[in-house]
């Protein structure tokens, strides 16, 4: 079977990890559904396809055994579907309406951003994404999941371990003891957390979770609510900081603000892939898909399209149809908290660029992105004048 996808057959994790965008263009003019050896499973990275696996969870199912973050936390609305993925999504799904967004965390992302900044404001430098975008989302997701007594680089840590043991998970590798004593740590916390956060909301809806299932989905919501977040932030700064003429524009328009940020989510969303199972066989693509089979989406392949986006290779703050972007997934799985992703990062872009005069990156450190399944650049390490 293999041979007859032969740039699929080639691929290497490496290649997915450093810069994947080469070879996601072959494979999508080419193969855009082949079966990769190194993932152990088909790739999609045309558009259409990829819209039509999210779509369906009927033939292409998160409920299966070897989802990687179901093998981490346990089941939750991640890792289910039908009925069981409702009863373990809807009680959360409140809060994360926009109106419910802008009222319960809106003024708390914009002092938390205005507290960050301050912090460093006087040096002239700093690596936004440890010293501002990682903790930002740390925050904001320890305020809504009342881990406000757990100090913020505890809970870093433990996420850092968690999605680290994800990514090593979706490479075929065992669950690390490192990970499985972080998210043991992180159940506990969750366990204690007090009466006003989406926990307790939770908890208290007609068809309550039991306990175990709040603290998956809380530890879904955390490493989703972080990671994420933290990429979309630090990617968004580095894109606009590598067009002039974008960052002028966002000065002065909110919408060409809201513009920026769904076009870098876009050219680089944080979340590069996502991964279902086939329930029977089925032809997708010409590929001959078999029940059972792994069968991973490319956010990044299929939101690079050119039949849906023209020069998908190029950051275009005034694409007029940037918002047709798949990084935050499609159907049943499309992302509980993407608008307060987007407050984060839109709050978090125009506060740096209103209160760090002469923002630009720094010329003599690196900001490449990188990671399987989560992409941005180890560290983001910008100036300015103070």
């Amino acid at each position: 079977m293999t041979t007859k996808f032969p740039i699929g057959r080639s691929a290497t994790l490496s290649e997915l990890e450093a810069d994947p965008h080469p070879l996601l263009a072959r494979l999508r003019a080419a193969e855009p559904v082949s079966w990769l050896p190194a993932l152990g499973g088909w790739l999609v990275t045309r558009y259409d396809f990829a819209v039509g696996v999210m779509r369906d969870p009927t033939t292409f199912t998160v409920d299966d055994a070897r989802f990687s973050t179901a093998r981490v936390v346990g089941p939750s609305m991640l890792s289910l579907d039908g009925a069981d993925h409702t009863r373990h999504r809807e009680p959360f799904a409140h809060p994360f309406r926009p109106a419910q967004v802008r009222d319960r965390f809106a003024g708390f992302v914009e002092a938390e951003t205005d507290r960050l900044i301050s912090a460093f404001h006087a040096d002239g430098r700093a690596d936004l994404r440890r010293q501002f975008a990682g903790p930002l989302a740390v925050a904001v997701m320890a305020e809504a999941l009342g881990l406000r007594d757990i100090d913020a680089d505890t809970v870093l840590s433990w996420y850092a371990a968690i999605v680290t043991t994800v990514s090593e998970v979706t490479a075929g590798q065992p669950v690390s003891a490192d990970g499985a004593e972080s998210f043991g740590q992180l159940r506990s916390a969750l366990s204690r957390a007090g009466p006003s956060s989406l926990l307790s909301d939770a908890a208290r809806t007609r068809d309550g979770l039991g306990v175990q299932e709040v603290v998956s989905n809380a530890a879904v919501l955390l490493f989703g609510g972080i990671d994420t977040t933290e990429g979309m932030i630090v990617n968004a700064v580095r894109h606009v900081l590598g067009d002039p003429e974008a960052l002028e524009l966002i000065r002065g328009s909110a919408e060409l603000l809201h513009s920026a940020i769904e076009e870098s989510i876009r050219l680089e969303p944080a979340a590069a892939v996502v991964d279902r199972y086939a329930t029977s066989d089925v032809e997708l693509g010409g590929a001959p898909i078999r029940k059972g089979d792994l069968v991973t989406v490319s956010i990044a392949g299929a939101n690079r399209d050119p039949s849906v986006f023209r020069e998908p290779d190029r950051f275009d703050i005034r694409r007029e149809n940037a918002k047709l972007n798949l990084a935050f997934a499609q159907g049943p799985h499309v992302c509980l908290g993407a608008h307060l992703a987007r407050t984060e990062t839109g709050m978090a872009l125009r506060r740096l660029v209103d209160r760090l005069p002469g923002l630009q990156l720094d010329p003599d450190q690196p900001n490449t992105p990188r990671g399987l399944v989560f992409r941005k650049p180890p560290a983001l390490h910008v100036r300015w004048t103070t």
